[in-house]
This record gives C-alpha cells, structure tokens and sequence, in this order.
C-alpha cells in the first residue's frame, strides 16, 4: 500500500513559533496533525550546517548565542538589519527549547511511534545555506575553519562552488561523526542521508571517483546501522534522497542502484532540488533499475513550481497541482510521495487551509481518483557538471511551425464524469493564433481564462476536449501556429498545462 512519507526540516519548528515560548505538549502537537492521515515515514531533518540538537560533535544553532543580549549581537551583525530581530527570535526558541531540558529530535521521534508513524531521522549531507555571507549564524565553525576542504577553489557563482568537497577524508569523517552521534542518541526505525541537500558534493571532474568514495561511506553507515541494529533487535533501515534521473544521479557521485543491489539502502527517494516540482520523474525507469532490490521507491515532491528557469515567478504548489503529480508518480509505480519543504505554516503550499486534506489523499490512487487535478509542465532543476541543460518552455513559434509537448497524467479519466482542458499561456499571441491537439485530436477554440495560483504569466486559454481523447500515461500535446500572411509573426508559449477534474 502506498502513502506519504514527511520531513520536517531543521528550524521550521524553531521559526513558526518563534514569538511564543513552547512546551512539551506543543512539540507533541506537532507530530501529532499527521496521525489518522496517509503519513507512513514521518522524517525528523535534525541539521543543516549546524544541528538543531544539542551536539557533542557539531554546532547547535544556538552555539555562540548570548539570550541575555539583543539583535546587535556579534552572532548576528553580519545579517541586514531587518531581518536580525526574527532570526534572533528562532534561534531563541531552539535555545529555550533546551534550556528546559527538551530534546525537542528526540520527542517528536518518540512521539511518532506513540501515534502509530514510523520514525525517521534524516541528516542532510552537504547543506550550504546562506555560505555568500561566512559570518551567517546558520553557518558551522568546521566549515568556516577549513576553506581548503570545499570543492571549488577558483570561483564563487553559487552556493554550491562552496559546498564541502567529499573527495576528502577529513569531510566524509565529520559527517559520519555525526551519523555515529545520533544513531547512538536516537531510537528510529530509519536514517536517511539527503544527498540532495546540495546535490555537488565533489571537485568538478572528480565525480567518478567520488562515486566509489559514496558507496564506500554507505557500506560504512549500513555497518554501523547493522551493528546498532543487532543491540536492538532490528534492522534500522536506510534511505538516499538523490538526484531525479538515473543518470544525473549516477553522474553526480550517487551510485543509488548500485546501492540498492547491494542492499544497503532500504529506500530511495528522486527528487528535484528546489527550483520546481518536477512532474516528469523517470519512474518506470527508477523501479525497473531497482527490481528484486526490494528497495521502497518514494517519489520527492518540492513545493514550489515554475515553467522554466528563466521564470520571473516564483510560486508554491496547492491541493491541485499535488494531486496531478501525486496521481501521476503513483500510476507510475512510485511506493510513497515523499513531502518536502511541505511544513504546517510558511514554507507549505499556498493554499494553507487545504493541507488537511492533502495528508488525506496525495498519498493513494484511490483517494485521488475523480478529484480536480492539474498536471503542469515544468522541467528539471539539476544536472551534472558540464551536462547540457534540457527545458521544455518556452516554445517560440512563427507562423505555420508546431512544438509538441508531453505531459504525464497518470490513470486515465473517466469520459462519463470527468472533464479535460488544456491551458496555455505566453505573450505575443491570441487565442485564434495557436490550435492544440491532445493525441492527435483537435480541441476546441481557446478561450481566455484566469487561473488560480499557481498561474502563468500574461494571458491564458483554455481550450477543451473530451476527457476520452485522454490514455493511461502520457498526453501527446501538438501546439500549432495558426498559418498566416505574415510569416514573420512569432508565439512565445512559456506555460502549459492539462486540468482534469468534474
């Protein structure tokens, strides 16, 4: 049966209650919304650069804070001044939370079990949040001490130039410090390692060799979990969180089916970075590569949502836009949907008062079935070093030229209830200018129509069909300029999706 797995990530906690000091019961509370829902794997993320536990072996976040002093504080002068008062807030409440004696990792683990969940820790691996500013409070003191240990030496574009460089032993043994740290602190029935925060984690050009320094460190972890295992008479699984696509995966160092053969991991989750959810994952390509591995395939869900790269907006998934790909992924053979960055408050979808019944449905066919849904097309956010960079939108057309598009819908609808439409949008086109076809079939007459958030920008069309012209699978959509005298005329389509529902 399949379901829902959810992380909780490091500070959101922290941050969402930072104008209120907390108890017990509210840490409680917190795990206690995903009980009675599709939630299987609840995942306790317990670090960034800095733990968000009081750590014999790295920095807590309240490390080098002072609770008595204010904002302008050294622990936060290097932060614009409108936002050091909130920071200073959230780290107060990490503080507080263990001032008062509360493991605030360990409860919410034990309180998942109580509430009938299985517990997980997840330990991101590689996280380089806000490493522009050095002197950021988020920023851990081995990272800032050791500038020869990341894995661009040469350049600054992003983030990632800066991420830590796992090529070398000194940076693969403080990160297993820390899984030592907390499998011997934590009762859990998995650990994950979240490779995709960040997903470069070696020299430009050393990701070949990086990929036996991976499998190596797994083998490491598997021994240490099996050994921790026998004392309690379980196997303590393990799971990856990798790059989306096979190959993108494999070219980054993450040899996740050779993992998966060999039996050290127990889940893998492909996921897309952050940029947008990415609803074409090759999932049918995941499960054949990992057939008799017994390995659970959980699809990763981000939840914000963009077209393409180049988009000006940057918006967050809602109810609908989970279900299509939720009810894609799941057609496609994926055993959970795996949530991330989809908290209770803040960072979520944007339509806050439908998340109850998200927890409800996203996580079975059958709860899916005959709900609205809308599968958008957008693309993926990461590539290996060198590789070319493949996005389906926009689409620029001149008079009489055709693009097509494919869009995975999943489970085909059924003609007696169910409606269809596509939606395009651009700019420097009409609705008479642009005919779609969906598997080779017309639909009718665009016409002009205002979307709910997540929307395109500049003017959209609807233009219907029949939801029988809709299979199992994919959508074949032909978007084609209307001919004219003026050749010359260009259509720029920088949005399209297929909306089913009733």
């Amino acid at each position: 049966m399949a379901g829902l797995c959810m992380n909780e990530d490091n500070n959101h906690f922290y941050y969402n209650r930072r104008d209120r000091e907390v108890s017990r019961a509210d840490i409680e509370a917190l795990v206690d919304q995903y009980a009675d829902t599709q939630v299987k794997e609840f995942l306790v993320n317990v670090n960034a650069m800095r733990t968000s536990y009081d750590s014999q072996v790295w920095d807590s976040f309240w490390k080098g804070y002072d609770p008595e002093a204010g904002a302008d504080q050294p622990h936060f002068q290097s932060l614009p001044e409108e936002s050091r008062e909130s920071t200073r807030a959230w780290i107060h409440r990490a503080w507080q939370i263990h001032r008062d004696g509360l493991d605030f990792c360990g409860i919410l683990l034990q309180r998942a079990r109580e509430k009938g969940l299985s517990p997980w820790v997840s330990v991101r691996m590689n996280d380089v949040h806000c490493v522009n500013d050095e002197s950021h409070p988020l920023i851990g003191g081995f990272w800032r001490e050791r500038p020869d240990l990341r894995r661009v030496q040469h350049r600054f574009s992003a983030w990632t130039d800066k991420a830590f460089d796992f090529g070398k032993t000194e940076v693969r043994e403080y990160h297993f410090r820390l899984i030592e740290e907390v499998v011997d602190r934590y009762e859990f029935d998995g650990i994950e390692l979240d490779w995709m925060r960040f997903a470069f984690h070696f020299k430009p050009g050393e990701e070949e060799v990086g990929r036996e320094h991976l499998t190596a460190f797994l083998r490491q972890v598997r021994e240490l979990l099996d050994r921790k295992g026998a004392e309690r008479g379980m196997r303590i699984k393990l799971g990856c969180r990798v790059a989306s696509r096979p190959q993108t995966a494999f070219d980054l160092g993450m040899h996740a089916v050779l993992w998966a053969r060999e039996g050290l991991v127990d889940m893998l989750v492909p996921t897309p970075f952050w940029e947008s959810i990415e609803t074409d994952m090759p999932i049918e390509l995941w499960k054949q590569l990992l057939e008799g591995s017994g390995t659970l395939l959980a699809a990763g869900l981000e939840v914000l949502l963009r077209a393409y790269p180049a988009s000006p907006l940057r918006q967050t998934n809602t109810l609908e836009t989970v279900r299509g790909a939720a009810a894609s992924f799941l057609a496609r053979g994926a055993d959970r949907i795996y949530l991330f960055n989809y908290m209770d408050a803040d960072t979520t979808i944007s339509d806050l008062h439908h998340y109850p019944i998200l927890l409800q449905e996203a996580g079975e066919l059958a709860t899916l079935a005959g709900k609205p849904r809308r599968h958008v097309l957008t693309y993926p956010d990461t590539w290996a070093p060198g590789d070319p960079r493949a996005t389906a939108l926009p689409i620029e057309l001149r008079s009489g030229q055709n693009k097509e598009v494919r869009i995975p819908t999943g489970q085909k609808p059924q003609p007696e209830t169910d409606t269809a439409v596509v939606i395009a949008a651009g700019s420097d086109f009409s609705a008479e200018q642009l005919k779609v076809y969906v598997n080779g079939e017309l639909c009718g007459t665009g016409t002009p129509v205002e979307l709910p958030m997540p929307k395109p920008e500049g003017q959209a069309y609807s233009y219907s069909l029949s939801a029988s012209v809709l299979k199992d699978g994919y959508q074949m959509i032909d978007l084609v300029s209307a001919a004219g005298a003026d050749h010359q005329a260009q259509t720029t389509i920088k949005w399209v999706e297929l909306r089913i529902g009733r």
